[in-house]
């Protein structure tokens, strides 16, 4: 049973501003070597117990650290000045994936409007826990708390994920307050009544509460729908950043000390993001490129059943997903780290590939089915069966260390699976149908042969790219 007491009404997250935030502030702290007063400044963080051995979880990846940042639409303390909603949904959800190997980190948006198959959660204080269900992904923070959200992300993504990050509309003011502002390019005037947001056109500084008002506009601009607005929220990230890390902002001590108060005055984190945890992380980033920070929305398409919400588009989402959590450098720098084990690894071939094919989805006969499939297709599958270790839902290529690329391979032979690394599994693979089975993938699968490109191939942009439209 994930253990999640309820967060304070006044720590919680708002909207996609706060990933910025936070990256942010943990690519500043690695600059604060000179200042001993940052530890104190840390200290503020409130934290909250999630017990994550409760629910089967994806293997981690060493040299890569993955954040799960939310943020709850719950309008009380300070934030109750923007409107009312009863329950406490993540208004934006995202998956901060920081490669330390590499130097880079990607941040997913997961849609609010995005319906999923919800794995039940037990009640815990404070909550009345649910049952499994399919339902809008953000929805299971109300029924289950925080821990809830985190199994929920965790077994629909397949990532795993190390720590989360809560933040609040006030504190995000706070935040760009403290910096002076940012500067963004607003290409036709904006009158949000919802938003508390009234704009002119051009390019110009906004303040922290026209900062808020331009992450949480949704109406007044676009077309309407949360995923235009996460559009805008990602280029606003972006800003934000260079912002941040600007001269002016890293050489001034009064406006660091600003910043990170705000910062650490609003965030809510598990017990295991320590000072240590974020000063690595940061140190780690503090070289980055801008170009090496990059801004993705899942791959996702309209729901056949209801037009006002969105599925997962298969297998693109379970590739990328499946990407991240094997720790794989999806910004176009180098494939080959100088130990030649890359370019050895990308080279998997199907006849070099041998694979158990066991059945975990009730229908008869499937794994030979499957196995004649793959045989045709060169590959070497080694027995048949029901699964026994592992009894994943969704369809799963698992393999040993060192196996990644041929579990990429055989995964983009099939139209929904993802990729999972295990101990004791040594050259052979092996493959669980689930009760997702959605059969073979007729079309292309060269992002399984490592060449997923986030802007590239899902349209997403960099932390260097500056305002889409022309001021």
């Amino acid at each position: 049973m994930p253990r999640s007491p309820s967060l304070r009404p006044s720590a919680r997250l708002s909207t996609g501003q706060r990933v910025a935030c936070v990256a942010t502030a943990l690519v500043i702290v690695a600059s604060l070597g000179g200042y001993g007063w940052y530890q104190g400044l840390i200290g503020n963080i409130t934290t909250a117990q999630v017990d994550t051995d409760e629910w089967d979880r994806p293997t981690s990846v060493e040299g890569v650290m993955n954040l799960l940042i939310i943020g709850s639409d719950v309008r009380s303390g300070e934030n109750e000045g923007y409107g009312d909603a009863e329950g406490e949904r993540p208004d934006t959800m995202l998956i901060a994936s920081i490669n330390v190997d590499s130097g880079a980190a990607t941040l997913v948006n997961l849609p609010r409007d995005l319906m999923v198959d919800l794995p039940d959660c037990e009640a815990v204080e404070g909550y009345e826990g649910m049952s499994a269900q399919h339902g809008m992904i953000n929805s299971a923070m109300n029924f289950g708390g925080v821990g809830c959200q985190w199994k929920v992300v965790e077994q629909v993504t397949g990532v795993h994920l190390d720590h989360f990050v809560v933040m609040d509309f006030a504190g995000f003011k706070d935040m760009v307050d403290a910096i002076g502002g940012v500067e963004m390019c607003i290409p036709e005037p904006i009158d949000d009544v919802k938003a508390h947001l009234k704009l002119d056109a051009g390019l110009q500084t906004l303040d922290g509460e026209d900062s808020l008002g331009f992450v949480r506009s949704r109406y007044a601009q676009g077309d309407g729908s949360d995923l235009s607005r996460i559009d805008r929220q990602q280029e606003f990230m972006g800003a934000m950043l260079r912002e941040v890390l600007s001269s002016d902002v890293m050489t001034s001590p009064i406006t660091i000390t600003n910043f990170l108060g705000a910062v650490t005055d609003s965030i809510t984190t598990d017990e295991g993001l320590t000072v240590d945890t974020m000063a690595d992380i940061a140190i780690s980033m503090r070289e980055v490129d801008l170009d090496r920070i990059q801004f993705v929305t899942v791959p996702n398409g309209v729901h056949p059943d209801n037009e006002n919400r969105i599925i997962l588009s298969e297998p693109a989402a379970s590739e990328l997903f499946g990407a991240i959590n094997n720790g794989v450098d999806l910004t176009g720098g180098e494939e080959d780290d100088g130990s030649g084990q890359e370019s050895e690894e990308t080279s998997a071939d199907p006849s070099d590939v041998s694979v158990e094919v066991l059945n975990n989805t009730g229908i008869d006969g499937l794994a030979l089915e499957i196995q004649a499939v793959l045989v045709g297709e060169g590959y070497t599958v080694t027995g048949t069966g029901n699964p026994e270790l592992r009894v994943p839902d969704a369809t799963t290529v698992y393999h040993g260390p060192g196996d990644a690329a041929a579990a990429e391979l055989l995964a983009g032979e099939l139209s929904n699976a993802r990729t999972e690394e295990v101990e004791g599994l040594e050259q052979t693979l092996e493959l669980v149908a689930g009760s997702d089975w959605n059969g073979f993938d007729t079309g292309s699968s060269s992002s399984s042969e490592g060449e997923l490109s986030i802007t590239d191939d899902l349209g997403g942009v960099t932390a260097e790219a500056g305002p889409r439209s022309a001021c």
